[in-house]
């Protein structure tokens, strides 16, 4: 048995406050439906849920992702994880919680997904990477159309030369509209529709014994949608100029498109410590 964990549970009377006053910005923030947060759960208990955050490298359930996102990892099997992960899945799939949503979003009729379907924990590793993406609409398994994520971040002492910053773009993929830091407790809530396109498209430049650490959730209704699509799976979106990258990708083996991207991340600090060192004194 595990022993008793102190208790955390959301208040409604605060999570209503925090609805009441982000709503108007969340519906109406660009490029689509959002808002960050920093401090929406309390730092004790994300600290006791990264402290039991696993391995996933080590696991034998997790499930692999490939092409469109390199060196990711992610984990959906609650009975398997720490309680305190455990306690804050289910909080975050509370009714609670869910009522917090609607007063965000002004969607009304949320339901979790108690499997986690493409949820969960994930996990992306030295110079991985997401590809922009629209997400699937559909949860075949419970006949229910996709609304909502939340993605939770748990890496304490980010640096920002890490990278790792998830990526926020417009309907028509011109522009990045937001980049958002995956530093410790960040957590990130928008609206998933058919061109809520975001990722985290640049490779990770973390040091080897570190990782991209998250916990996302995603939230659904039952035909409630205003806008009517037919069903679709991942949409991967490419960057402007992003296809010269993918073209040469085609032709070199794993070590030398490894070789080339790290060179890349120091020509990218080496441009950056450049700006810096001009830039007037303030």
């Amino acid at each position: 048995m595990h022993a008793p964990i102190e208790a955390f549970f959301f208040d409604p009377e605060v999570l209503d406050d925090i609805a009441r006053r982000h709503h108007d910005a969340y519906v109406n923030a660009t490029p689509f439906p959002h808002v960050v947060f920093h401090d929406i759960v309390p730092d004790k208990a994300l600290a006791a849920v990264a402290a039991e955050f696993p391995s996933l490298a080590s696991r034998a359930d997790l499930v692999r992702h490939h092409e469109h996102a390199d060196k990711k990892r992610s984990f959906r099997t609650p009975n398997a994880l720490g309680p305190h992960t455990r306690q804050l899945l289910s909080e975050l799939n509370s009714s609670v919680f869910l009522t917090f949503l609607e007063q965000l979003s002004g969607i009304a009729g949320l339901l979790p997904d108690p499997h986690f379907t493409g949820g969960g924990l994930h996990q992306i590793e030295r110079g991985g990477f997401l590809q922009v993406h629209a997400d699937f609409n559909r949860l075949d398994r419970l006949s229910l159309d996709r609304r909502m994520n939340l993605l939770l971040y748990l890496n304490e002492d980010w640096e920002d030369a890490w990278g790792g910053e998830l990526e926020l773009w417009t309907p028509d993929m011109s522009a990045c509209a937001e980049r958002v830091k995956p530093t410790f407790g960040t957590c990130v809530i928008f609206n998933t529709t058919d061109d809520s396109y975001h990722g985290h498209p640049e490779p990770l430049d973390c040091p080897p014994d570190r990782s991209r650490n998250s916990m996302a959730l995603y939230y659904y209704s039952s035909g409630a949608r205003p806008e009517i699509t037919e069903p679709h799976g991942t949409l991967w979106q490419r960057r402007p100029g992003a296809h010269q990258e993918a073209a040469w990708q085609r032709w070199l083996p794993p070590v030398a498109i490894d070789g080339a991207q790290r060179a890349r991340r120091r020509y990218r600090k080496l441009m950056k410590k450049q700006r810096s060192d001009k830039a007037p004194n303030a």
